[in-house]
């Protein structure tokens, strides 16, 4: 596949789970600077040049919903979030198919430190390359999100359990490991801890 069939790429917004760990409710509605923390992920997306963005919800749907309010983009509903990450995988996988992308950036709800231009480096990657899988690294570690083409579409939605798609990046011929200077990719919030920890890092930077 060459660069100009490497042009409809969009986003998949992960954000159906139950924040189990998370002390005081869902993790996805807490607030940075005033901010809902799921609305900073998909601002980051909708603000790139993705051509087109969904948010798989879930646990509290309809509160996520409404943080999301007034954005360009469209939502599915998963309503076995309980059985895992890879069910909603399985949703943006169904939608990425149906408007016919020839890649999916995965991005995680939880993730709302990543910058906008790590974003847009994932996709020039892709969109000017032959790599399949994009996957960004900091200090030789990589992170999230990870941007998979088409012809891992099948792969990734038959992952099961609260598995992502380790383990075609791990076997896959054409992954490109794209070094960011973005410690956000590695920031994902499980507790109010990391909550507090990541927002001080950040405006230490």
């Amino acid at each position: 596949m060459n660069s100009q069939h490497r042009s409809r790429v969009g986003g998949v917004i992960l954000a159906a789970g139950r924040s189990a760990r998370y002390e005081s409710g869902n993790k996805l509605l807490a607030t940075i600077d005033e901010e809902v923390v799921v609305q900073q992920v998909a601002e980051t997306a909708c603000e790139s040049s993705l051509s087109d963005v969904v948010a798989v919800l879930g646990y509290e749907n309809v509160a996520v919903a409404e943080a999301l309010d007034g954005l360009s983009l469209s939502f599915r509903h998963n309503d076995d979030y309980a059985a895992g990450q890879s069910t909603s995988v399985r949703h943006g996988v169904e939608f990425a198919h149906s408007a016919d992308w020839d890649a999916a950036l995965f991005l995680l709800g939880d993730m709302p430190f990543v910058r906008a231009e790590t974003v847009e480096e994932l996709l020039e990657t892709y969109r000017t390359g032959t790599a399949t899988i994009v996957v960004p690294e900091y200090e030789a570690t990589r992170g999230n999100p990870v941007l998979f083409d088409r012809c891992h579409f099948d792969a990734l939605a038959s992952v099961s359990g609260d598995r992502g798609g380790r383990e075609i990046i791990e076997t896959a011929e054409k992954t490109a490991f794209v070094e960011v200077g973005d410690p956000g990719v590695h920031w994902d919030i499980d507790t109010e801890a990391d909550l507090a920890e990541f927002a001080d890092r950040r405006d230490g930077l």
